[in-house]
């Protein structure tokens, strides 16, 4: 991952260390937001950014080669803080857009679902709207929950943590890289 002047993110040959300036800028970006809800809120809005830059879609995924990553955010869990943490970023050739969505939908286009439950749709309601699509479905939910995202937000003394289920992105046609499962606190193997 290679970070070009204006601050974009491009996908490129990722340098050993980049695992760790992923979690020290998450980290980082704690420090900077003042209150606990909203600092919480900002890690896990810069994680779902970064995580684009460590998984590979099919390109039958994007509309062309040079198509929107969509973010999309069920309900209104992050409010605007994903939006503020997105602007002006690309992965690749594609520019990172942000969609507030009241629920998921097959064939609605998104690359990252981020969803923490919603008055209009469960957790387990967007996963299942969106099995088998190359969609990296992201959830903050506790451990215990029965069915979580193939990345899970968990909260580890106070630090914003997250787990992985690789066989889940794998069957969904999506290839996360290897320094991402390496920060992952659980990695349900291939």
């Amino acid at each position: 991952m290679r970070f070009g002047r204006s601050g974009t993110i491009r996908r490129g040959r990722l340098a050993p260390a980049a695992g760790v300036a992923l979690l020290s800028y998450c980290l980082l970006t704690m420090t900077a937001w003042g209150q606990e809800g909203q600092l919480e809120l900002a890690v896990k809005a810069t994680y779902l950014v970064k995580f684009a830059a460590f998984v590979e879609w099919p390109a039958s995924a994007f509309e062309s080669a040079s198509g929107p990553l969509n973010l999309c955010i069920v309900g209104a869990p992050l409010a605007g803080v994903a939006d503020q943490v997105a602007a002006g970023q690309t992965v690749g050739q594609h520019p990172l857009a942000v969609r507030h969505i009241a629920a998921a939908t097959h064939g609605l286009g998104c690359h990252i679902i981020f969803t923490a439950g919603a008055p209009q749709q469960s957790v387990e309601a967007a996963i299942d709207a969106v099995r088998g699509e190359p969609v990296l479905t992201v959830t903050d939910l506790p451990q215990t929950a029965p069915r979580r995202g193939i990345i899970n937000f968990v909260l580890q003394s106070n630090h914003v943590r997250f787990d992985i289920d690789d066989r889940e992105a794998t069957r969904d046609g999506l290839r996360i890289s290897s320094q991402l499962l390496a920060l992952a606190v659980n990695v349900s193997p291939r």
